[in-house]
């Protein structure tokens, strides 16, 4: 089984990259994070996931361990498939992402793209208890407070995505957990641009 490629990034698209392994191109499907870090001409390692199903090869790649590990983790849960998985490792951190799951946040979780508040439910409840410790990072739990959730308001009220706002100001208040609102937003805004 494939676990990670080595080669020269040919191509990059919306949703993935051709990586030239050896002559031979492989179309690997990555998460938007993953997909950042690429430069076309420059060589890269991917960690991978290989899906085969009767009529299709589908292959996920990952700039790192953690994100693999939480794509196979996500796969678990009855009714996610690999696009899904995708979406929620593009919408958050790996950190930000195993935290979601391990609290069973579904603000964080129904952000992404593809993700009811169903969907949302029935991966909390299956994961419950199932996040590894190694990924949730430093933080433990994640920052909620009314200086969050103000600061969550006022950058959607700018026209920033929900998603993208919640993961950067929960992210940014991980780091700065004694911040204002203010300063949320201003921490938060450097990011986002």
């Amino acid at each position: 089984m494939l676990r990670y490629l080595r080669g020269m990034v040919l191509k990059k698209g919306p949703s993935s990259t051709v990586l030239l392994v050896g002559g031979v191109g492989f179309e690997v499907a990555c998460p938007a994070s993953t997909l950042s870090e690429l430069k076309e001409g420059q060589e890269a390692v991917l960690h991978t996931r290989l899906i085969v199903r009767e009529d299709d090869l589908s292959l996920f790649g990952f700039a790192d361990e953690e994100s693999l590990e939480l794509f196979e983790l996500l796969l678990s849960v009855s009714g996610v498939g690999p696009r899904v998985a995708l979406s929620l490792l593009s919408s958050h951190t790996p950190a930000l992402l195993a935290r979601a799951l391990a609290e069973g946040d579904l603000r964080l979780l129904t952000a992404a793209s593809g993700v009811g508040r169903k969907l949302a439910e029935r991966i909390a409840l299956e994961l419950k208890g199932r996040v590894p410790a190694h990924l949730l990072g430093q933080g433990g739990r994640l920052v909620r407070n009314s200086q969050t959730e103000e600061a969550e308001l006022a950058l959607i009220a700018l026209g920033f995505r929900e998603g993208q706002v919640r993961s950067v100001v929960a992210e940014v208040a991980q780091k700065h957990p004694t911040a204002s609102a203010q300063e949320l937003i201003k921490l938060a805004l450097k990011a986002l641009r």
